[in-house]
């Protein structure tokens, strides 16, 4: 019994030797496994990285030249580009790029690009369905850790609340004061939708203005938004000084006021105002009417006395420090002194180099006259600035640029519309026709506009505006301008925030109803290209957004380097928003101006199929696209039209 309990009990111990001698075998193999893994993966990197030595060495030699006629083919099959490298070698050990066939596509390529030719812009062809081979310079850009995006911090939260369709199309100003300077109230209206801050060089010191560019570049940085700078110079025109400190005064019926060019240490005297022009007592006559600030107060020139002008308040209300001046003989504007002076002053050009210096993103030129003064400051800025990314738009607000108006725009970066100085040289019966008629030339040659002065200028007092501003307001965005600007109402009104907000809203209601009667344009665009590529990219993105009218799609995709196919699909005015991505800070924030432009910084390659799959995993990984939607794609770098659904 005992002997037989004994054998029991070796039999058992053998069996357990056994399984354990299996599951250590099992779990050596389990580990020599692992190690060829690793060890592959060790190899895999290695071969990258050479790859990428030899595409840095290749790119440093090669030597560029445009890209030939290509002819129509498939486009991207891969909608997974960080998956790019799992795929297996080729006899010649380059990657093999796995294909998903889920993705729908239509492309439609062509040649050359809106980049300086000298730039070569190789791509990736594909046969849709069979894969293809990833060159090293894909290889080397896929190992960098380039998988980030920039898009401003409103714009996510509006696509991911409302969808593309609700997307704001037209572009908001703010002209920074008093009333707004701080880092929160900046804040508060970049949350309400400013595109654009404005400094305006006739007010405030150098230090003050260097102040809020500083907050708004802090703004940017910390929180995530992409809100341009724009500088407005304060031009030569006749001007009002600064009231002796005073943030304004007010002027009643009856009331006798001094004019003078004579110097006064503050306080001022009562009811006296400096004039800036040393020849202001000579050239007006008794008799004259004095209009300050395009007409918001009135006065009439009742006796003259040396260098002081007696004046008689005809037509009440509020000065502003340093108002424009004008004056009518009967019933016509005296221009012949302000024909004289010039367009930029010896002020204007220090404020020019400040702004340079500071590197903000538009200056804004007043009372141009000619397209000659624009291209001297722009030969000017590309001479000084770091890489002459700065904007220049010219603002009509004179007889003369009306004279010269197209040839005006032609010479800038884009115009304003300063309505408020603009109706005190003309008859203000025939200021909504120029405006309309600038925005379409504007438009015309792909200059953005924006119409400014006065839009919500009871709101400067008031929490609601009234009905006529709001209706002038739905005029300005129905006729399709790039941008709305708030002056007063933003820099020293008791509700900036109220003000852009209503901007905002009357924005979205008219654009929105334009989109659900379907009122696609039928305005004739001309021509602007300038050689065969130009004339490309112009047909392309004409093409492309007719396309997405038609087709209705979710959103138009533009890669630019430069900005200009960007400008090119805004001229169109499509129904869908327009995403653009560009590599550079600069770039992206003077597309802010733009209609129907989101902006984004991307950093991308120059093969579309790499862009598009790395944007689709960027954007759906944000929530702001979604498996499904029909996009359009185009880029400057290789032109093509590319009709998708996000995989």
């Amino acid at each position: 019994m005992q002997s037989e309990s004994s054998e029991q009990v070796r039999s058992v111990v053998a069996a357990t030797d056994t399984r354990g001698k299996h599951r250590i075998s099992a779990e050596l193999k389990r580990l020599e496994q692992e190690t060829r893994f690793l060890e592959e993966e060790l190899e895999l990197l290695d071969k990258m990285e050479k790859a990428s030595a030899a595409c840095k060495e290749m790119l440093s030699n090669v030597e560029t030249r445009p890209d030939p006629l290509l002819p129509v083919t498939h486009g991207p099959t891969n909608p997974y580009w960080d998956r790019w490298f799992e795929g297996p070698q080729d006899s010649s050990g380059s990657l093999r790029l796995p294909v998903k066939k889920s993705l729908r596509t239509l492309v439609v390529k062509a040649t050359a690009s809106d980049l300086d030719e000298s730039q070569s812009s190789q791509v990736l062809v594909t046969d849709n369905g069979s894969g293809g081979v990833l060159s090293s310079a894909t290889q080397e850009y896929g190992s960098n850790n380039v998988g980030s995006i920039e898009v401003d911090t409103v714009t996510e939260a509006e696509l991911k609340e409302n969808g593309f369709r609700s997307t704001r199309r037209t572009k908001l100003i703010c002209t920074v004061g008093p009333a707004s300077c701080g880092f929160e109230q900046l804040e508060a209206l970049a949350v309400e939708g400013m595109n654009v801050a404005r400094i305006n060089m006739c007010h405030g010191t150098r230090e003050w203005h260097r102040m809020v560019i500083e907050r708004v570049r802090r703004l940017n940085e910390e929180k995530g938004f992409a809100v341009a700078i724009m500088m407005d110079t304060e031009g030569s025109e006749i001007h009002m000084g600064d009231l002796g400190g005073a943030s304004s005064a007010k002027a009643e019926d009856g009331e006798i006021w001094n004019f003078t060019v004579r110097a006064f240490d503050p306080p001022l005297p009562e009811r006296t105002i400096t004039v800036n022009y040393d020849g202001f007592a000579e050239d007006v006559k008794v008799g004259d009417d004095l209009l300050v600030d395009g007409g918001m107060v009135r006065f009439e020139v009742i006796e003259k006395i040396g260098p002081d002008v007696k004046c008689l308040c005809t037509d009440p209300g509020l000065l502003l420090p340093r108002a424009n001046l004008t004056f009518w003989r009967d019933g016509k504007l005296v221009r012949e002194r302000n024909a004289m002076l010039p367009t930029i002053s010896s002020k204007d050009w220090l404020d020019i180099d400040f702004g340079i210096a500071e590197g903000v993103d538009f200056i804004a030129v007043s009372f141009v006259k000619s397209a000659e003064v624009i291209k001297h400051l722009k030969s000017y800025i590309k001479a000084r600035a770091r890489d002459g990314d700065i904007a220049v738009i010219a603002k009509i607000e004179s007889i003369d640029s009306l004279r010269n108006l197209e040839e005006i725009i032609q010479a800038s970066d884009g115009a304003m519309v300063a309505r408020g100085d603009l109706g005190a040289q003309i008859p203000l019966e025939q200021v909504p026709s120029e405006q309309q008629k600038i925005v379409q030339l504007c438009r015309q040659l792909n200059r953005p506009v924006i119409v400014a002065s006065q839009l919500l200028e009871s709101m400067i007092e008031y929490p609601i505006p009234t009905r006529a501003e709001v209706a002038d307001v739905s005029e300005a965005v129905r006729q399709r301008g790039d941008a709305l600007m708030l002056s007063g109402e933003s820099a020293m009104g008791q509700f900036p925030e109220k003000a852009l907000t209503v901007l905002r809203n009357v924005s979205l209601r008219i654009e929105r109803r334009w989109r659900e009667q379907k009122r696609h344009e039928v305005i004739e665009l001309p021509s602007i290209a300038s050689s065969f590529s130009d004339s490309i990219s112009e047909e392309i993105c004409n093409s492309a957004a007719k396309m997405a009218n038609n087709l209705e799609v979710d959103a138009l995709f533009v890669y630019t380097k430069n900005g200009h196919m960007a400008s090119l699909l805004s001229r169109c005015r499509p129904d869908c928003p327009i995403f653009a991505f560009t590599t550079a800070t600069s770039v992206r924030r003077r597309l802010n101006l733009q209609w129907g432009l989101m902006p984004f910084r991307l950093n991308y390659s120059d093969d579309m199929e790499s862009n598009l799959n790395k944007t689709f995993s960027l954007l759906n990984a944000r929530g702001m696209i979604k498996s499904g939607d029909l996009i359009i794609a185009v880029s400057d770098m290789l032109q093509s039209i590319q009709v998708m659904n996000v995989p």
